[in-house]
């Protein structure tokens, strides 16, 4: 355990998304000193209750040698702690820090802000609609880690998920990005349609079968012919319930990788778990594209970042 006396705490990091709840104590050069974890989501805080859940969390931590703390995630959406409205794009480093969210509360000993999310419109040739917003919360500030990480102010980086994102960056500014429901579709089809009879999520990751799945998605057939044929290779028993679920994985991988994967290039910078960060790398590689990948890392990153633009009177 830390003592005061011995607290070397620059800045606290805190990422608060839907279902959990995670922070770090950051030194001044961004290395982290002590993380914790809770199954406190934004989901699980009842209103008004924000302050005290995060003194019990982290209250320890706020009254040591911080000179501020930033929140990324879900604690800025219009269900949590208190709502920081988007930035929108182009966005970097100085344009999200100045639109930091801090939160006025006397309980609380240490000043905390919340970080923006961005938006973007993209266009849409509908005369009805001109262009359709997207947004991102707690992702910005994995990209920004990922910059400070790699030292790459330009190209593209992806954060596989439920809702995958692929952002452009430019003289380390993010240009645009799109969100793609990857993660909650594989959920839907694997748990709640009649594909859950036929595979089996628990089975080890097959890369042969998944790799069969997103050359199927390269084919150029959608995916709501490609997810039954899921179904018709159990059926006739082409295919067994494990490798079908990596089959599946690969399909709607590849799909999503249909716009824009097949023109990508360079090195791109994948951010998210092992899991998920694996299958996009072996994606990619079948269509000769390479990637780097990082995970948590790049969430405390990002926030050590930011904290180098605060005003001055808030830089940790």
């Amino acid at each position: 355990m830390h003592t005061a006396g011995q607290d070397t705490t620059a800045l606290l990091a805190l990422d608060w998304g839907t279902t959990a709840l995670r922070g770090a104590r950051l030194d001044a050069h961004g290395t982290v000193l002590e993380q914790r974890a809770f199954p406190r989501g934004i989901l699980s805080v009842p209103a008004g209750g924000f302050t005290a859940a995060f003194e019990e969390c982290f209250g320890d931590w706020a009254r040591g040698s911080a000179r501020a703390c930033l929140i990324s995630g879900m604690a800025g959406s219009k269900q949590g702690w208190i709502e920081a409205p988007y930035c929108a794009c182009p966005s970097g480093f100085a344009d999200v820090a100045a639109r930091l969210r801090w939160i006025s509360d006397p309980a609380l000993t240490l000043p905390t802000a919340i970080v923006p999310g961005l938006c973007c419109e993209l266009p849409c040739d509908l005369p009805q609609l001109a262009s359709v917003p997207d947004v991102m919360r707690g992702e910005e500030v994995q990209i920004f880690g990922a910059m400070h990480l790699t030292g790459r102010n330009d190209g593209l980086f992806i954060l596989p998920g439920t809702h995958s994102k692929w952002a452009w960056v430019q003289d380390g500014r993010v240009t645009a990005f799109q969100t793609f429901m990857t993660g909650e579709f594989f959920a839907l089809l694997s748990q709640h349609s009649l594909l859950a009879r036929t595979i089996d999520t628990t089975a080890a990751f097959d890369a042969q079968a998944f790799a069969l799945g997103v050359a199927r998605a390269g084919q150029g057939a959608s995916l709501l012919h490609n997810a039954f044929g899921a179904r018709t290779l159990s059926l006739m028993s082409r295919m067994a319930a494990g490798p079908l679920a990596s089959f599946l994985s690969g399909l709607v991988i590849g799909d999503e990788l249909r716009g824009h994967g097949r023109n990508a290039s360079g090195d791109i910078a994948l951010i998210g778990s092992d899991n998920l960060t694996r299958r996009y790398a072996l994606a990619f590689e079948s269509l000769g594209v390479t990637t780097r990948s990082m995970g948590g890392e790049a969430t405390w990153a990002g926030l050590h970042a930011l904290g180098q633009h605060l005003p001055d009177e808030r830089s940790p």
